[in-house]
């Protein structure tokens, strides 16, 4: 099974495998070439020696590339040398992520699959050689069969040079395309997947939607992330979609589906315009395609309908993966195929919990009776273990007994109380940065979030650093990720400022709450920051002069909403403005922003910036587009 954790360093991108005597040598040498022009790294087998069996050097050589490619040839299965290098190829995939794609050059899969044909004539020679018994023999019927059941490459006759143009850019897409961050400690994850893997079906024909369910924080989303990793180079296209509940209820599912058709057509100029045409547009262009889609985390029927759809608007041979609270979402779509994620065993939860907190799977000895007790409240949620556990992290004996005093302490104990031991242990500006991406930035790029806590002078380098080392937050291709749990915690911390007037509270981020308290001028100086993000565009009206209040205010953020009203003030106090859209030509000749320092107006109205403004902040007329 392929290690979840961390990725190898690969020398090569490409290992390129065929039969050297080919007659079809030089239509591999021609796609060498062509790998090599586009500054694709790329080994090709025949640089070194052949002999009995494959040496140490090439084996390397394999261990070291991120992709192999296998020109299977009518005549490849005649050198046992070959297999041989076929079966180290797949060792690989299995076990260190190495992706493997297969050119059948006028040969019919099928022939692999059955082993007839000329490669069962091979194979039979082979066994005479060897033996019928042979474990060498049964290896190579075996990669054969697998090779068989991979997407690739299959060419019997036309122009050469297409398929070689084909195959580089699907290649150059792949190497740009990094697996995902599983998780640090894949503690359990391998027996999991164990288990999974009949449900998975990966090589046959028929279509699957798996779901996957269990509460938040139990690893739905990690299973489904290392099955991606494993299997995504087995299918046409892939497509991770994660954090869908988040992300639709913030963009609408139309940015989901674009998203979808991008990541396995690659065409960026798709543009759905609504989500009924999105469902016939999938379904028309993934139809004859055999694809894995992840989807993550849907938490509303109406969100599987529209992603999802039927299984006959997917190929032969695909594979949807679904994951959800919700059991009842899956078997209302129809799903057939049903996987429960459990909560880890005592022997698993003691070793993540110490990784954590340890940096390794065992504790020192005056730590072992304080881990079991901690063990009993984290009731083997991975997300409890791993937040708690590095919580404690380099922390002494005597703080361990405070946490453990503090959880005895709580009547009918839940995981946001373990999760709010560590929220608590944050000074003032981190707990700051930590609701700001709970209320606000869940998934948006690193760098953004960056600038905007750095305008708001929350120093964010170091202190986003510190919610990575307690396991708050992630981040994932440049993405600040913030899992359901804590995010729910810092959401709710924000409420209970005050549970029953919104304009009491730090921070705003509902729609029907901000349109509350803009349209009714009901604005305090309690209010920092707001996010007005709508899933379909629709016009609000807003009373500016609700932003006198707000003498706290640093963040106004707004998103596909067309805003009407009165706009002759906007809070001097703001340090980053991103409003999408803004409607008027200039800004409020009353605004003085001296502590503005981010400004991001995309498709506005803007064409004078507004005589104040120019006045006294010329210079950060540069800022316009900084993010």
């Amino acid at each position: 099974m392929a290690s979840s954790s961390m990725s190898p360093r690969w020398n090569y991108d490409v290992f390129l495998s065929f039969r050297g005597e080919d007659t079809y040598e030089g239509f591999t040498n021609f796609l060498y070439d062509a790998l090599c022009r586009h500054g694709i790294n790329t080994f090709l087998d025949d640089q070194l020696p052949k002999g009995q069996g494959i040496s140490a050097e090439l084996s390397e050589k394999i261990e070291e590339s991120r992709i192999s490619i296998v020109v299977f040839s009518e005549n490849y299965a005649s050198s046992g040398w070959c297999l041989d290098e076929l079966v180290k190829i797949l060792e690989c995939k299995e076990t260190k992520g190495h992706m493997v794609r297969p050119i059948f050059y006028r040969v019919d899969p099928s022939e692999l699959r059955k082993q007839t044909g000329k490669t069962g004539d091979y194979l039979a020679k082979h066994e005479d050689k060897f033996g019928k018994d042979s474990e060498r023999v049964m290896k190579w019927r075996k990669s054969l069969e697998d090779l068989a059941n991979m997407a690739g490459w299959h060419f019997s006759n036309g122009v050469e040079s297409k398929l070689v143009q084909t195959i580089v850019q699907e290649v150059s897409s792949k190497l740009n395309c990094p697996a995902l961050n599983v998780a640090t400690h894949p503690v359990g994850i391998d027996d999991t997947l164990d288990g999974i893997n009949p449900i998975l079906g990966i090589g046959l024909d028929d279509v699957r939607m798996i779901g996957f369910y269990g509460i938040g924080g139990i690893g739905k989303s990690t299973v489904a992330k290392a099955i991606y990793n494993l299997h995504a180079d087995d299918f046409e296209g892939s497509s991770f979609l994660a954090n869908v509940k988040e992300v639709s209820r913030q963009h609408g599912l139309v940015q989901v589906q674009e998203m979808l058709l991008f990541e396995i057509l690659g065409d960026s100029n798709i543009k759905l315009g609504n989500a009924d045409r999105g469902i016939n547009l999938i379904s028309w262009r993934l139809c004859y395609k055999k694809v894995l889609i992840v989807i993550d985390d849907i938490d509303h029927l109406d969100q599987l309908r529209k992603l999802a759809g039927d299984k006959s608007g997917f190929g032969s041979g695909s594979r949807i993966i679904i994951t959800t609270r919700d059991k009842h979402l899956l078997e209302a779509h129809g799903v057939e195929h049903f996987h429960e994620v459990k909560k880890l065993n005592f022997i698993d939860s003691y070793k993540l919990f110490c990784w954590n907190a340890f940096k390794s799977p065992n504790p020192p000895e005056e730590f072992k009776d304080l881990t079991c007790s901690l063990l009993d409240y984290a009731k083997g949620l991975p997300l409890a273990l791993i937040v708690l556990g590095s919580f404690l992290c380099g922390r002494n004996v005597r703080e361990w007994e405070s946490a453990i005093a503090r959880l005895k302490s709580v009547p009918n104990l839940e995981y946001n109380e373990i999760l709010k031991i560590s929220y608590d242990g944050l000074d003032d500006l981190e707990k700051a940065i930590f609701l700001d991406i709970a209320c606000f930035f869940n998934g948006d790029d690193q760098d953004y979030v960056t600038k905007v806590s750095d305008a708001c002078k929350f120093f964010p380098d170091i202190r986003i650093r510190v919610l990575l080392d307690k396991s708050l937050v992630s981040i994932e291709l440049n993405k600040l990720s913030m899992h359901d749990l804590p995010q729910e915690m810092g959401r709710e911390i924000v409420r209970t400022e005050s549970t029953n007037n919104p304009s009491e509270r730090s921070r705003l981020w509902y729609s029907e709450d901000i349109i509350d308290v803009l349209t009714e001028n009901l604005g305090t100086n309690k209010v920092e920051a707001i996010k007005l993000v709508l899933p379909e565009t629709e016009e609000v009206y807003l009373n500016a002069k609700a932003f006198k209040r707000m003498r706290r205010f640093r963040v106004l953020i707004i998103h596909n909403a067309y805003v009407s009203g009165d706009f002759d003030y906007l809070s001097n106090n703001l340090r980053c403005v991103d409003w999408e859209g803004y409607p008027l030509p200039s800004l409020p000749a009353n605004f003085h922003p001296k502590k503005l320092v981010g400004l991001f107006m995309p498709n506005s109205h803007i064409k004078d910036l507004g005589q104040g403004y120019r006045v006294e902040n010329l210079l950060l007329c540069s800022f316009l587009h900084s993010f």
